[in-house]
């Protein structure tokens, strides 16, 4: 007599609420770089931009620019969401505006810097939580990331550099990106960029 393998349902109903729970969490691209001005930021938008025209939803939640005029350029054209005004300590800080972004629902939203930590008074500490949340409702997210700010990288980058890593992330972020995109220059090309 031939034994027929029968799964467990329990099994298998928990294998399809894991999927369908996975297929409805957004997707998180990270733009991983060596260093600040390696041109994360850039390649970022120019990835935005080629979804646009491509017709996705993509709108910019937060850009640091750190005022390149082709950085400036290329966030022309998108959508920009208003950033929330933060008082910290007498200066008024400008943040990431997390309930915007969930209210506008886009399909896709680039939130630079994933190591920031947000000014208090913000609905998150760290703005790599807020991406989480927007992955948790189902918004992709283009973020940048430099390797000092990986917790396991941190004191490696202070002991060769002498300089105190203090914005740091889990490396567990990582675990959440679908596509890590390494953006690299040469340390002439990075030291004449900055100059």
């Amino acid at each position: 007599m031939i034994e027929h393998y029968r799964p467990d349902p329990e099994s298998l109903l928990a294998s399809i609420k894991k999927d369908e729970e996975e297929s409805s969490k957004g997707k998180l691209k990270v733009f991983f770089g060596m260093s600040a001005g390696v041109g994360k930021t850039y390649a970022m938008l120019k990835a935005a931009h080629k979804l646009k025209d491509d017709g996705a939803d993509v709108v910019a939640g937060y850009v640091e620019t750190h005022r390149r005029a082709e950085t400036d350029e290329l966030v022309k054209g998108l959508e920009v969401i208003p950033r929330i005004s933060i008082d910290h300590h007498g200066l008024t800080v400008e943040e990431f505006n997390i309930d915007d972004v969930l209210e506008r629902k886009p399909e896709v939203v680039l939130v630079d810097e994933l190591a920031h930590s947000n000014a208090a008074g913000s609905r998150h500490n760290k703005r790599y939580q807020d991406v989480i949340e927007l992955l948790d409702h189902g918004i992709n997210v283009y973020t940048t990331l430099n390797v000092q700010h990986l917790e396991s990288q941190a004191d490696v980058v202070e002991q060769i550099t002498g300089v105190k890593i203090r914005e740091i992330l889990p490396d567990s972020i990582l675990d959440r990106a679908d596509s890590i995109e390494l953006i690299d220059i040469s340390p002439e090309g990075l030291l004449k960029r900055l100059s």
